[in-house]
This record gives C-alpha cells, structure tokens and sequence, in this order.
C-alpha cells in the first residue's frame, strides 16, 4: 500500500514543488498543506492541497493532519517545522498528532535544539566534529566581549531564519552592533503588510504585531568555501545523502544556484553523528564550511527540513525520496534513474535569475522540471511577478539563454 505523505510548507518556495514530484515518483500518495496559489498546486501528481493560513498556523496544519491521516509529515520550510513543533507541544504526548510529528522529524528532545543554533554547535563538538565556536549574544556588551577574544571578521546569525535572510558577516564594531540591532528587532510591521498583500504570506505578521525579538548568535569565522549536505534519515539513521560544494549563490547570504556533486568522508561522519545524536527522522540539510589550504569540513548550521536539493535522484545513495519512501513502506528502495551524469548541478531558478548567461546553464545539468509545464509556468509567472518588484533592471524577458514555454 502507498504511504501518504503530507509536504508542509509556509512559502511559496519552488523546490517544495519539485520534492512532491519526487516522493510521487518514488511511489508515495503527496498531499500538501501550503498558502494559496502555491505551485504545489499545479502539479498533475498531487491529490489534494489545503489552505496554509498565516494568521492561524496550527489549526491549519491540524485541519491537514486529520483530513490526510499521513504516515509522514515533511516540512519545506523553517516555519513549518516550528509549527509543527509547536502543535506537538500542544498535543498530549501519547496523541496520534503528537507521534506522528515525533515519526517525521525524530525525538521531541531535539526539537529545542535545531533551533538553537548555540546549542546544535556544543552538541556537534561533544560527538567530536569540527565546529566553530559559536555563542548566544544577549546584548551590545556580549557582542563586544566576543569580539574583543575572536576578533574579525566575525559572523552574526539569528535562530530561526533560512536562506541567509539571518545571517551577517561582520568586519568591524560599528558594522557589528548594526548588524545586531536588525537580527534582533522584530519584522517591521510594513514589510509583513507587504508580503501577506502582494505574496499571500502571512508569516512575518505575528512576529511583528507581537514585536517579537529574535535570539542573535555570534559564531567564529571560517575562511574557505560552503558545503552543504542533504540526508534522509530514519530514527536516527541516515539511509541516503547528498553531499556538494557550492559553486554560485544568488548573492553572497542568498541560496545556493550551482553545486558540484562531491565525496566527502567528513561532511558524511558529522551529518551520521549528528542524526544519530538527535535521533533525527524524515528529510535534513546540514550547512559546512570547507576551510581554505586544509579542506577539513566545519559543520556551521542544521536545516531542520527539507532543502532545495532534496528532489534530486543522482542513483543508489543518492535518493533521499526513494530512501524515505521505502522506510515508512517498510518495503525495498526503488532507486530512480539518475537524472544527470553531470556533477554540476545549475538549480532552477536561481541560476538563472542569478545571471541570464551563465555558463553553467549549457556546462552543467540544469535542472528545469520540464515534464510539468503548468508548474514551470506558474514559477515563471512568480518570477516575472518578482521582477516588477525586484529586479526592474533585468527584466525576466531576458533572462532566456535555455529553451522556455510560452506564458
């Protein structure tokens, strides 16, 4: 029998799209919980969508849980996972809701951890991985005790925030103490007015009516090239990974856009330990730094959800959907045909937001998800949308070094 499994996600993020396609293919039942206009909603495989309303978060995620009755809960984002946190919380231990959540992301006992961003990195170092120090920062004076022992640069990062949106590198103290003051201040309330009008997420409205303050961590630079690994574990064991070098971002704290597929023994030892340690479940991303003139990996932060490479079917080992699919079945994996023999991996659209005549677009695989024409169109459409908005200097018209559908 199918398992069913309910993607949770609170943005309109793309790849979210591309990870239910994944698990449909793999051979789960996909249902989705997420905002209106989704692109989940364009896909041909997925049964059914409900509402993600921002301003009643836990109840909309209920309403999905008890109409679906998954075996599995899969979040696509931060937020999501926090939501679904928070309602086990919520729940009795011993509820249906409750176990579910702790069968789909692990032990509750971690759950305060991958958040703390403090807390993930002591654990990290008590397993014996290469970490950088990394402290809470509780005011202007911490931040200067910190920098008068670590020196610049320094790296400032705020708990709960993705995508480099929290993240700042820090070069002196006035820089510092600036950078502090905005990863900490709660979201201005015209900027979630802004993005609950024109992207129908409501997200940032909670934490700016209730002025909420984010935690801000200091953490000990490291001079090299980022990494970043994708696994997919099962109570505590990692039954498939992904491990890759980034190439191109999107701009220096944005995400990646180009990956090149790697080996990597360490970057593998600490994803396994830190599974084991936190008894970790479902779909993970752990973030490193490659450190220059020594290639040793520095494990820097945990994704505690899926991320923007988890669709990717690169053969046996390499298929987190299948591997997490045949574990809630309990039967074999049924590995998918690689899609690409090209290390090099040109993520859709990033990269080609990022620069329209990239030459990794032609030298490396870009992963445009052409055997869904109405997904593909409904990003293009949001990319357009954007481009009013963000980009006026480069109009989406432009960006075409690659064959694209008709709108």
């Amino acid at each position: 029998m199918k398992p069913t499994v309910l993607i949770a996600t609170t943005s309109s993020w793309f790849p979210t799209a591309r990870l239910a396609m994944a698990l449909a293919d793999a051979g789960c039942t996909v249902d989705a919980v997420c905002p209106a206009r989704h692109p989940l909603a364009k896909l041909g495989g997925m049964r059914r969508a409900y509402d993600y309303r921002g301003l009643t978060p836990l109840a909309s995620f209920a309403h999905a849980i008890s109409e679906t009755k998954p075996d599995l809960i899969v979040p696509g984002d931060d937020l999501a996972t926090l939501h679904l946190h928070r309602l086990h919380q919520r729940e009795k231990r011993d509820g249906e809701t409750a176990v579910l959540i702790e069968r789909s992301l692990g032990k509750a006992e971690s759950f305060p951890v991958v958040y703390e961003r403090s807390k993930f990195i002591e654990l990290a170092r008590e397993e014996g991985i290469r970490a950088p120090k990394t402290e809470v920062i509780a005011n202007v004076q911490n931040l200067k005790q910190w920098l008068d022992r670590m020196g610049f640069p320094t790296v400032l990062k705020s708990n709960g925030t993705s995508g480099g949106d929290g993240v700042r590198v820090i070069h002196s103290l006035e820089e510092a103490e600036r950078a502090f003051q905005e990863l900490q201040d709660p979201p201005l309330f015209a900027r979630a007015l802004k993005r609950a009008l024109l992207d129908q997420n409501k997200t940032l409205l909670w934490p700016a009516l209730l002025r909420r303050r984010s935690v801000v961590n200091a953490q000990e630079f490291v001079a090299g090239r980022e990494a970043t690994s994708a696994v997919a574990c099962w109570q505590g064991t990692v039954l498939s990974s992904l491990h890759f070098e980034v190439l191109k971002k999107r701009d220096s704290a944005g995400p990646s856009s180009v990956l090149r597929l790697i080996e990597n023994a360490e970057m593998s030892a600490a994803a396994e330990k830190m599974a084991r340690r936190l008894k970790l479940s479902g779909l993970h991303g752990f973030d490193f730094m490659l450190e220059a003139h020594t290639e040793n990996a520095h494990l820097i932060e945990i994704n505690p959800r899926a991320t923007q490479v988890g669709h990717l079917t690169l053969g046996p080992g390499r298929d987190l959907p299948a591997a997490l699919c045949a574990a809630v079945s309990g039967e074999a994996v049924q590995v998918a045909p690689k899609v690409t023999e090209n290390d090099t991996i040109a993520l859709f659209p990033q990269e080609w937001i990022r620069d329209p005549e990239s030459e990794f677009l032609q030298s490396g695989y870009h992963d445009v998800p052409w055997e869904e024409p109405e997904l593909l169109r409904a990003c293009l459409r949001k990319i357009r949308k954007q481009g009013a908005l963000e980009f006026p200097q480069r109009p989406v018209q432009a960006l075409a070094p690659v064959r694209l559908p008709r709108l």
